[in-house]
């Protein structure tokens, strides 16, 4: 591997622009599936976690006994992380996921609110119109597909439902150290 391209893997893990993109299409199906926000930053980055490790979509996919090829990985994809994540005591973190929602909440793409102690989040007009532009980009059409299929699958269940689904998908997460870096 290229000095040269591990450099540009590392601008684009750090461009918040790009996880920013995929948030809000996380957002948009689930308010096309569910009419609702998603409920907690938690859940949030569980169903991120599907969408930003392809090759752990797929083995829930088949876990679920759906259909894999809805994931459509790409040849690259099956030997490549892009995107970091540590394991976290309730699943799959990255702590940047406040600063990514201040930024869409500042950009005025999403509003974020609290009920008891849950933060809900949901997009606005804004945020649903730079959705109907992103999806008109070839690479963030799979982005969407991907994020139909995770929200069709996973999406009506809780933040704690979904820890647990990760964790018997894939055990490898549980024998980790918190705060150790996910390499699946």
């Amino acid at each position: 591997m290229s000095l040269r391209l591990i450099k540009a893997a590392t601008i684009a893990e750090n461009a918040d622009e790009l996880h920013l993109a995929r948030l809000l299409l996380l957002l948009n199906q689930a308010e096309k599936r569910s009419s609702k926000a998603v409920e907690g930053i938690m859940k949030l980055a569980k169903l991120d976690f599907l969408l930003r490790y392809p090759n752990c979509l797929e083995r829930l996919l088949q876990a679920k006994n759906k259909k894999t090829e809805k994931a459509q990985i790409l040849p690259h994809e099956r030997t490549s992380i892009e995107s970091k994540m540590i394991r976290f005591r309730y699943g799959p973190w990255d702590e940047r996921y406040r600063r990514w929602l201040g930024l869409l909440v500042a950009r005025g793409l999403a509003i974020t609110y609290l009920k008891g102690r849950t933060i809900y989040i949901e997009l606005t007009e804004k945020g649903k119109e730079t959705v109907e532009k992103l999806i008109q980009i070839d690479e963030y059409k799979i982005l969407d597909t991907r994020s139909d299929e995770i929200y069709k699958t996973v999406g009506s269940e809780s933040a704690t439902k979904l820890k647990d689904l990760i964790y018997k998908t894939f055990p490898e997460i549980i024998d980790m150290k918190w705060g150790e870096d996910i390499q699946i």
